[in-house]
């Protein structure tokens, strides 16, 4: 099964980095340590995760995660939180209605006027794994590719 959409978290921060890579986490908006994206399976995008797969980890997200992140740290401009009013009024969609639409890859989350495309989030709780920030997650690290597993990783940071 094809999986549409793919969560990226950025477990590095900024200290020491090459100018490539500083680039690339800059046109992914992935900005600060612990900020999330979500974005869709396609080519262009696993070019770029392959190239910053040192600093971030990633996987597949599903529905559910996808709900809980934008019901709980979706933002509008001036650090508002993204609300079923707010979606009513400008987008003129309900909250379920724009999780599905997003889910199936007919919207991004750029498409809802004022909406930030990017979710910050709190360090995890009960910390990474236990390999730490720095070594893979096929290791026993946080870093890399974790499928399914992102969904848990993202829910202790929610």
């Amino acid at each position: 099964m094809e999986h549409a959409l793919i969560a990226i978290i950025r477990i590095h921060g900024k200290v020491g980095l090459r100018k490539g890579i500083k680039e690339t986490l800059t046109n992914l908006r992935l900005y600060n340590k612990h900020t999330c994206i979500v974005v869709p399976n396609k080519p262009v995008f696993i070019g770029m995760i392959t190239k910053i797969k040192d600093y971030i980890t990633w996987g597949e997200i599903n529905e559910q995660t996808l709900r809980e992140l934008l019901l709980k740290r979706g933002r509008v401009a001036g650090k508002l939180p993204l609300t079923e009013v707010y979606l009513k009024e400008h987008a003129k969609i309900s909250f379920d209605s724009l999780v599905k639409e997003i889910a199936t890859g007919k919207k991004q989350l750029k498409d809802v006027p004022g909406c930030k495309p990017f979710f910050k989030l709190m360090p995890p709780r009960g910390g990474y794994e236990r390999g730490g920030t720095k070594q893979p997650y096929s290791l026993g690290g946080s870093l890399g590719y974790r499928k399914e597993k992102i969904n848990d990783l993202i829910l202790k940071m929610i």
